[in-house]
């Protein structure tokens, strides 16, 4: 995890550590995981170096986008605002997965609840439909504690992460 404590934080927040380190430990081929808020400010993150897979992963290779949880933030913000913007031009209300099969991997982006979004890039060989189906679970199960006062303190805690690392 991007935390690499969960101390001090609400029983809502490490509820969500857990959930997306389950994600990651349970999901054979994930290589990174971001949950972004609805205005593409990075809450919550993988870190490849927890999967099993990516431990044994060719190490010259980045294990993300450029190796950076910021990166797939960025990423997953911006497929979400367009797929977004499509679905309201073609008036077919809101958009509840986007993926995209690249040559050598996979990007999901699945809505979360009021805009906030699961991102999960994926190696070339997982199963698309077990990846789907894992999301969903995180989904539903994040998604009714991902409160206003939760966002902000995940926020706080990568920030507090990051310039304590810094």
């Amino acid at each position: 995890m991007t935390a690499t404590s969960t101390f001090g934080l609400s029983s809502e927040a490490r509820n969500l550590h857990w959930l997306l380190t389950n994600l990651v430990e349970e999901v054979p081929g994930l290589q990174s995981v971001a949950v972004v808020s609805s205005d593409g400010l990075l809450l919550l993150s993988s870190d490849p170096g927890h999967n099993a897979e990516a431990r044994t992963a060719d190490s010259v290779k980045p294990k993300g986008p450029k190796g950076s949880a910021a990166d797939l933030a960025t990423i997953v913000s911006g497929i979400g605002s367009l797929t977004l913007g499509a679905a309201k031009l073609m008036d077919n209300g809101g958009v509840k997965q986007t993926m995209v099969a690249m040559d050598e991997g996979s990007l999901f982006v699945m809505a979360i609840s009021d805009g906030s979004l699961l991102g999960v890039h994926g190696s070339a060989d997982c199963d698309m439909s077990v990846v789907a189906y894992h999301m969903a679970l995180f989904v539903g199960r994040a998604g009714h504690v991902l409160t206003p006062e939760l966002r902000i303190e995940l926020r706080k805690s990568l920030e507090a992460d990051a310039s304590g690392s810094a």
